[in-house]
């Protein structure tokens, strides 16, 4: 599945892809809150790590690559980031996920061990691609860490995506150039409310999954390239059908 993929979103010379419509489709149902069935009409899904692929869809692996995730005990404690006085760096916006250091080229190769194992799961379940998370941690590290740290770990996770037969997804930072780091297509949270589609879109094309989180940046986003990108309206919880906030839309 992984070589239709790369086949189908070959690139121009200038990175984007040529046009040709992409394996994930225009309906990309982003499953993060937990695994349900996807709408006949659904065309690939992004899920869990701990969650199994979509059966005969385009499937992402979503990996937490820059931070912990809630409720999982499987990073070490000399692999998070702590602050001059020992404490854990936290984001601010996303209680329990704590930062993983990646502040130096042994911490980002020990890192890079651990979350390369996830991938490689990831792969052996049958996954076509991966999506690694918090890219941009480097700005709420407190200045701990730098964009040069965040670039040297993405392409560590793009060497080893690459071997396990995986694409790999720039997500969001939309001020790097995913391209040269080798990242294939792109996720975006709310590009439409800050102003930075088309730097997803320049670059890759229509290999790009848009998420928004609110009914007005979702109308925009669909008039503006809801038949050319998969753009879908979710919940900020990414819950699952027939809980309390459940939000799933597709452009018409």
């Amino acid at each position: 599945m992984v070589g239709v993929l790369l086949l189908a979103a070959c690139s121009t010379t200038d990175g984007a892809t040529d046009g040709a419509a992409t394996p994930m489709g225009l309906r990309v149902d982003y499953q993060l809150g937990g695994a349900y069935p996807p709408a006949d009409d659904v065309t690939g899904v992004v899920r869990d790590r701990t969650d199994p692929p979509a059966p005969g869809l385009w499937s992402a692996c979503y990996v937490n690559a820059f931070q912990t995730q809630p409720g999982t005990d499987d990073v070490p404690e000399d692999l998070l980031l702590h602050d001059a006085a020992g404490a854990r760096v936290e984001d601010p916006d996303w209680p329990g996920e704590f930062l993983l250091d990646i502040g130096s080229a042994d911490q980002r190769a020990r890192v890079a061990d651990l979350v390369g194992g996830w991938i490689d799961r990831c792969a052996d379940d049958g996954f076509d691609a991966v999506e690694p998370d918090n890219l941009d941690s480097w700005t709420r590290s407190q200045d701990l860490l730098g964009e040069d740290d965040a670039r040297s770990m993405a392409e560590l996770l793009v060497e080893r995506a690459h071997d396990a037969g995986l694409d790999i997804a720039q997500k969001n930072a939309a001020d790097l150039d995913g391209r040269a780091l080798g990242f294939d297509y792109a996720v975006t949270e709310q590009c439409q409310v800050y102003d930075e589609c088309a730097a997803y879109t320049d670059a890759y094309g229509d290999a790009v999954v848009e998420i928004e989180y609110t009914d007005e940046a979702f109308a925009a986003a669909c008039d503006a390239r809801g038949g050319t990108i998969a753009v879908q309206r979710r919940d900020l919880d990414v819950s699952v059908p027939g809980t309390e906030g459940y939000e799933s839309r597709f452009c018409d």
